[in-house]
């Protein structure tokens, strides 16, 4: 396997023990430390939609279709009429006597969103008759219509609980009135008087009616099973999310048909794990609201994690093309040198280190060839956004069987060894981490995970610092964007 395939494989193995030759007191201390879970504030959009079409029905029920009715004998229907002459009013006919009847009836009441108020449409329509005008007229009936609007704004208390302010508006599209000895009699008077108690009534309805939608319980529904585990990717690498809610934001709503859709989001401690899927976090209850915009982002931490077991191939094959040729050292002439399998693993203070072992022979001399041990230890470093890992501040010690004790640590330390480990060890992950990229780009576009269906939007994607712990390189990879998540219960 090629050793960068670690970072879409990244199995977390445990290297066996492996002496050095001679008691191995040369070799580094093991690290224990492994790399951290990461962790970051992460803000998801979790809108929650609420029906107003109940309020719509209970307003229906709560307003009466016929909203008054009149009877009222009225002594002046049409008032006396003056001429002047000689330069003073004459009454010339009197004042004229009816008796005024008729009703105002509502018709289906329409709802409807206009910006952030809900809008209720109120048909109005009066039928008027003047009864015995003067003795003249029978009856005569006059027909109008008018259109009553209540606007609603609604607000949340931290309590979760919705409250409407209703305030009612109309006009008379057509005017309710009857010709009559070339007059216009209307009755918009009368009408107003009326309809000033009826659309009291409609406000106060309304207010009570926005007062009953319980978002509390849906709320607290979601906020419970936003304490979860999220799927980023399947597989090479398994990467899951774990979120633990800390606070819930409102920062308003807006109508969208008979929905009302309030923006809300849940900020938490999100953590991200490269295994199998971690326990859910224990819920708590739902806090209070907290009336701050919701400023959706997303901010997750990848831990690439490289095991030094996918590293040993890498050092061996190099370590082996190496000694089909001699090496030269300095004074002492052109070394044969044969290597053993290679043992890698993290040393104390960001260290990794590789301990070889080793038969070597100078061409010069005869006898038994030296055996033992090099050792060596460097830091991996890498830029700030790059995948291109060198390893840096490189130290060598070894342990031999033979009489030339520090002949290995000449070899070791010659100018043809140090440095064929360290580009062996150089690894360029650029191409495993677009592949990365490429596979959590895709797998958190769009996907259910219960009861909820996310969408994300990755921004950027950028790599950090490397760094050697115990269970082995660690290269964090960090994702922002934005996530949002309907929750949409099956039922």
């Amino acid at each position: 396997m090629h050793p960068i395939k670690a970072l879409t494989a990244i199995p977390l193995l445990t290297l066996a023990a492996c002496d050095p030759a001679k008691g191995g007191d040369a070799a580094p201390p093991r690290a224990t430390d492994t790399a951290p879970t990461p962790s970051q504030v992460t803000l998801i959009a979790v809108p929650i939609d609420a029906s107003i079409a109940p309020l719509k029905l209970e307003l229906e029920r709560a307003i009466p279709k016929t909203l008054w009715t009149i009877n009222k004998r009225e002594k002046a229907c049409v008032p006396p009429q003056r001429v002047k002459l000689f330069g003073r009013k004459v009454k010339v006919t009197p004042a004229i006597p009816c008796t005024i009847v008729g009703r105002v009836t509502r018709g289906a009441l329409r709802l409807r969103g206009e910006g952030n108020e809900i809008v209720v449409d109120v048909p109005l329509n009066a039928t008027v008759a003047a009864r015995d005008v003067g003795g003249v007229l029978k009856g005569e009936t006059a027909t109008g219509s008018a259109l009553a609007h209540a606007r609603i704004r609604v607000d949340m208390a931290s309590d979760w609980r919705l409250r409407g302010k209703a305030r009612i508006t109309y006009g008379w599209t057509n005017p309710p009135g009857i010709d009559f000895l070339g007059k216009r009699i209307t009755f918009t008077d009368e009408a107003d008087a009326k309809l000033k108690p009826v659309i009291a009534g409609v406000e106060r309805e309304a207010n009570r009616e926005i007062g009953k939608i319980n978002l509390k319980s849906q709320a607290a529904d979601i906020w419970r099973q936003a304490f979860t585990s999220l799927e980023l990717n399947e597989e090479n690498p398994p990467v899951w999310m774990r979120v633990t809610p800390q606070r819930i934001l409102y920062g308003g709503y807006r109508l969208d048909g008979t929905r009302l859709r309030l923006n809300l989001g849940i900020e938490g401690i999100t953590e991200t794990f490269v295994s199998g899927r971690p326990d859910d976090p224990m819920p708590t209850p739902l806090p209070k609201l907290v009336h701050e915009a919701p400023r959706p982002h997303l901010d997750v931490r990848v831990p690439v994690i490289a095991d030094y077991a996918q590293l040993q191939p890498v050092v061996d094959r190099a370590l082996a093309k190496r000694s089909l040729r001699p090496f030269v050292l300095p004074k002492l002439g052109a070394m044969d040198v044969t290597f053993g399998p290679s043992t890698i693993y993290g040393a104390p203070g960001g260290r990794i280190a590789i301990g070889a072992d080793v038969e070597a022979r100078l061409q010069a001399r005869t006898g038994e060839p030296t055996r033992g041990r090099i050792w060596m230890t460097a830091i991996p470093a890498n830029g700030p956004g790059s995948a291109q890992v060198r390893f840096t501040d490189l130290t060598i010690n070894g342990d031999t069987d033979g009489v030339g004790g520090d002949l290995l640590v000449l070899l070791g330390r010659s100018e043809g060894f140090a440095p064929l480990i360290a580009d062996a060890l150089t690894q360029n992950f650029t191409r495993d981490l677009d592949e990365l990229e490429g596979k959590i780009r895709r797998a958190v576009d769009r996907r259910r995970e219960g009861a909820f269906v996310i969408r994300t939007r990755v921004d950027d994607f950028e790599t950090g610092e490397i760094k050697a712990y115990g269970n082995g390189l660690y290269l964090p990879v960090r994702l922002t964007g934005a996530a949002s998540v309907d929750y949409r219960p099956t039922r």
